[in-house]
């Protein structure tokens, strides 16, 4: 088996109907798989940060996963700085690892990655946010633009439908411009929003990105919007952690507007799970993100072994159809809070319900 750009597929029909074969990796010569120290296969783990909550939960059931596999993973965060994902990336290819797995600060610098790695036999797999314009071999993600569809039915059937002739009013956060999966939550956001808005139902008096998804980009859009005199009846938030900067823009300018105006987010972070049981925040959406790392964690070792992984959907990244496994998600809401992430084991019943009275807090999960 070569240890470069091997694609197996069977047929058209059979990429259709099953999905698309990958087998990339390997030695290139007798089927043996180098390995790290101990006789294990060594995985790169690339994350652009560790600083939110939700990484450190996908890097360690990554890191769970592949022990339980036999391999060891090097975990290296760049602290939003393509420099230095660069570096490290480069440092973990020195090193001997016999796949890579990205999540990319920036989805089209780290397209240079993907070209070294492949120079030297190894694969890429893009965990969560896709590389563009380069040959990827496999993309392991959430359906992103389902994402943004599901914040925006969820903030349409929630807007307060004010009288005849008064359309509802939004603020838009976007998330960071490098990530494309900001442009897909966009973009799925846009297909609910549109006939709403050519029919004038509903205005959008602000909107603006937020660099790098940090709460106090997004807190500075809301506090733009508040300062031109809009009113305003929610703030469609890309994620929980612009959401949090909405509300704390929203708690600073006073007048009973936290809890008043829907916002939205995703992510189910304990800040913003905390937040909805509040009342501040009217959603999130859970990501399995068990699911989704331990998925990523069985790509990386067959893709390092050379064996076959079956892809039945595939998503274009300027450059070629990558082929891709998309997981389901989940709108989470005040009501289903316990029967989700809680009882997921994602985050627990006595963290989210900490600032809640006990005798108001619902049973806990069986």
């Amino acid at each position: 088996m070569s240890a470069r750009n091997i694609l197996v597929v069977a047929s058209l029909l059979v990429s259709v109907l099953i999905g698309l074969v990958i087998a990339r990796g390997g030695s290139g010569g007798g089927g043996s798989v180098a390995t790290a120290g101990g006789g294990k296969i060594l995985i790169g783990l690339s994350l652009d940060t560790l600083k939110e909550a939700r990484w450190q939960v996908d890097a360690r059931f990554f890191t769970e996963r592949a022990k339980q596999l036999g391999a060891q993973v090097d975990v290296q965060s760049a602290n939003g700085d393509d420099s230095q994902q660069m570096m490290q990336i480069h440092s973990m290819l020195t090193r001997g690892v016999k796949a890579l797995v990205i999540v990319p600060h920036d989805a089209v610098a780290m397209a240079r990655a993907v070209e070294l790695a492949h120079q030297t036999g190894v694969p890429v797999i893009a965990y969560d946010r896709i590389i563009r314009n380069c040959d990827l071999d496999l993309y392991l993600s959430f359906d992103n633009v389902r994402v943004g569809e599901l914040q925006a039915k969820f903030l349409v059937d929630h807007l307060p439908k004010p009288a005849p002739g008064r359309p509802d009013r939004i603020v838009r956060i976007y998330g960071a411009p490098t990530d494309n999966n900001a442009k897909l939550f966009k973009q799925g956001q846009d297909q609910v929003l549109a006939p709403y808005l050519q029919r004038g139902d509903i205005v959008v008096v602000h909107e603006d990105w937020a660099e790098d998804w940090k709460p106090e980009n997004a807190k500075k859009i809301v506090n733009a919007a508040i300062a031109t005199g809009a009113k305003f009846d929610g703030i469609l938030a890309s994620n929980d952690s612009t959401a949090g900067g909405a509300i704390q823009a929203l708690l600073e300018a006073g007048g009973g507007l936290a809890g008043k105006v829907v916002v939205t987010g995703q992510d189910a972070e304990l800040p913003a799970c905390q937040r909805i049981v509040a009342g501040t925040q009217a959603m999130t959406i859970y990501k399995p993100i068990r699911s989704l790392a331990t998925a990523a964690a069985e790509a990386a070792v067959k893709l390092a072994e050379g064996k076959p992984i079956i892809a039945r959907q595939s998503v274009n990244n300027g450059k070629i159809d990558v082929p891709a496994i998309l997981c389901d998600v989940v709108v989470v809401t005040r009501d289903n809070m316990v029967d989700s992430v809680i009882k997921d084991g994602f985050q627990s019943y006595d963290e989210v319900y900490r600032g809640v009275p006990p005798d108001q807090r619902p049973p806990r999960p069986k």
